[in-house]
């Protein structure tokens, strides 16, 4: 790797990069010596980031999709950019076409016309033109306008992706401390390769650091595949609560995820944004999210990054403890 001191007049956009995805992200380039500049809509919420390097190395500016002006002052003076924005699940004006498709372009355009050569831009496993979901269209119509206006772009498509501040397992940790059941949807069989967010971040800097080839599309998983039946064995394992695992039909899950969005819709903004379940998960749930034999074959997996990925039981035990009856000084099953 190069010595991080010869780089450190190089600097990196960085859009959504306040994110759960973007620290790590934005930690992995300042450790190796980029200066970061972090695009997001509130940047007054971004302080976290600043002690991820040193003083004066990472900085955040406001910046709104929606308002191609804003991305191209966020662009000024830099070589590499890096777009995570993304959303799960549609809210009021934050909807999947507007944000994940639409927004993608946004900033590929403004890469093109500030001349900048190096752009990765996250996708997620699983996108898909002709897929039932809308978020799987979305990201394939997103990664469709970054390949046409920048053609060499890198694209990374991840898994479910874990870590301390992730949706995923704190989720269902979450779910097992109040709930004597958990839900299986489609019968708990669809697989997941669930990869550390660490990981992820490494392979955002190999590719801005060119240890790695750009121009193509990387899929990455994690070492293990598992069921969502396993992985829901494994939260109740590492908190030590003994649930019911319960199935739950596809149309069952449906109908239950259009209650909850329905009783949300009503609520005028009293619930989380975050919802349990919605439709369009339900959907996403009868597909596997694994990393491709074709990928496998090209070699555009994170181990052909040179990544060796960690695997859930090294990870996710040091911050699911808290959901724990008593934190991190218990050890078996007793509830």
């Amino acid at each position: 790797m190069t010595n991080p001191l010869d780089r450190t007049t190089r600097l990196v956009t960085v859009f959504g990069g306040s994110g759960f995805v973007g620290r790590h992200v934005v930690r992995a380039l300042a450790e190796r010596g980029w200066r970061v500049r972090v695009a997001c809509r509130r940047p007054d919420l971004a302080f976290h980031l600043q002690p991820l390097g040193r003083v004066g190395q990472i900085n955040a500016v406001q910046a709104n999709l929606r308002y191609p002006a804003s991305v191209t002052a966020a662009l000024h003076g830099a070589e590499a950019a890096v777009n995570l924005v993304g959303i799960m699940h549609q809210s009021g004006r934050q909807q999947f076409d507007s944000v994940n498709a639409f927004g993608a372009g946004v900033v590929a355009q403004a890469v093109k016309n500030a001349g900048i050569k190096q752009f990765v831009h996250m996708s997620a496993l699983g996108a898909d033109a002709d897929s039932e979901s809308a978020y799987a269209r979305s990201k394939a119509q997103g990664e469709a306008h970054v390949r046409e206006l920048v053609p060499n772009a890198s694209i990374l498509r991840p898994s479910v992706i874990f870590g301390p501040e992730d949706d995923f397992f704190n989720r269902f940790a979450a779910l097992a401390r109040m709930s004597p059941v958990l839900p299986l949807i489609g019968g708990g069989d669809t697989k997941f390769q669930p990869v550390y967010v660490g990981d992820v971040a490494q392979a955002f800097a190999r590719l801005l650091d060119s240890e790695v080839p750009d121009g193509r599309t990387w899929e990455l998983g994690g070492p293990e595949v598992k069921t969502y039946r396993e992985l829901m064995q494994t939260v109740c394992t590492t908190i030590g609560r003994k649930r019911l695992l319960v199935p739950v039909p596809f149309a069952l899950a449906n109908l239950k995820a259009f209650g909850i969005e329905l009783v949300n819709s009503l609520s005028l903004g009293l619930y989380p944004k975050t919802l349990l379940l919605t439709r369009d998960q339900v959907k996403l749930l009868k597909t596997d999210n694994v990393v491709s034999e074709a990928a496998k074959s090209a070699g555009t997996t994170i181990e052909a990054m040179g990544i060796a990925p960690d695997t859930i039981e090294t990870i996710v035990p040091s911050y699911l403890y808290r959901f724990r009856r008593t934190g991190q000084f218990e050890s078996k099953i007793t509830a």
